[in-house]
């Protein structure tokens, strides 16, 4: 029973605390004249990629590397299409030309993790790509601030 009690107080939490997020980016965007877009791109999705990090980060040290290779890959796959598609069918959501840049990112950084996952001889993510993947969303969160 506890594990349930749990669940549901967690996701009480959940929701709050995305209530929350979305509210303080808001602001933060507001108070320093930044497009809801690039609070999106950078404050939200951090806040809302953290726990995914975490997950990530105990599954791989315990060795279940595919729970963390499947969290990404599910995850962007359920945020794509399940929370777009419910989002839009709660409210229409417009579309900016100046996503066009930023949905781009998306395929090659899909094509990227693909290359680094599928060749070498051990067929992982080796050190070396992770810091190469950091470097480009790094440089990529730099370009947003600048746009």
């Amino acid at each position: 029973m506890l594990p349930y009690i749990l669940l549901i107080i967690g996701f009480v939490f959940l929701i709050k605390g995305a209530d929350f997020l979305v509210a303080g980016a808001s602001s933060v965007a507001r108070r320093f004249n930044i497009s809801d877009l690039a609070i999106g791109l950078t404050v939200v999705a951090f806040g809302t990629s953290t726990p995914e990090l975490f997950v990530n980060i105990v599954a791989g040290a315990k060795g279940t590397t595919d729970i963390a290779i499947g969290n990404v890959v599910g995850s962007n796959i359920f945020n794509i299409f399940f929370v777009l598609g419910i989002s839009s069918i709660v409210h229409p959501l417009p579309f900016s030309v100046i996503s066009n840049l930023d949905l781009g990112m998306v395929i090659p950084a899909s094509l990227l993790l693909f290359i680094f996952m599928f060749t070498g001889k051990k067929r992982s993510l080796d050190r070396w790509e992770g810091v190469v993947s950091v470097g480009i969303y790094f440089i990529y969160i730099i370009f947003l601030i600048y746009r």
